[in-house]
């Protein structure tokens, strides 16, 4: 589901300013700790048809592996409200740790430096596919399933 996703959603899945709806699925280890390394085998072949290389197919998967593992641990609070919270931080900060060396970050006539430019960029990305897709999915599946 994860590749699916994010190569059909291509256009808002890669690069500087994206939005990867597939990022949702990344709080159902909250609920299901098995869903841990499918998470990062599919960012991993996701991330080969992105066209950014190895740093993007490496450190992206591991971010992902990293915020799924997370995701889980706070699973032990039973607070589905913090659930997003990891995969937020870790790809707003690492994966623009390797963007702003493989992209050209845009011409934007602010006084911040271009690294944090690719974290406001993801950090709205993340934060839109988390708590306003991934969320309500998490919910959704508690109350129909009884989790």
């Amino acid at each position: 589901m994860y590749i699916v996703l994010t190569v059909l959603l291509h256009p808002i899945s890669y690069y500087a300013f994206q939005i990867r709806v597939s990022e949702a699925l990344t709080l159902l280890p909250f609920f299901y700790p098995e869903a841990i390394w499918g998470l990062f085998a599919g960012c991993l072949i996701s991330n080969i048809f992105g066209g950014l290389g190895f740093y993007d197919i490496f450190f992206g998967s591991l971010i992902t592996l990293f915020a799924a593992l997370l995701t889980y641990l706070l699973s032990k609070t039973k607070k589905l409200f913090l659930a997003p919270i990891p995969p937020i931080i870790l790809n707003s900060f690492g994966v623009s740790a390797y963007l702003y060396f493989l992209i050209e970050p845009p011409p934007i006539p602010l006084k911040i430096h271009p690294y944090f430019l690719f974290v406001i960029s993801i950090f709205i990305g993340e934060t839109i596919a988390t708590f306003f897709i991934g969320l309500p999915l998490l919910y959704f599946l508690k109350k129909r399933f009884k989790l």
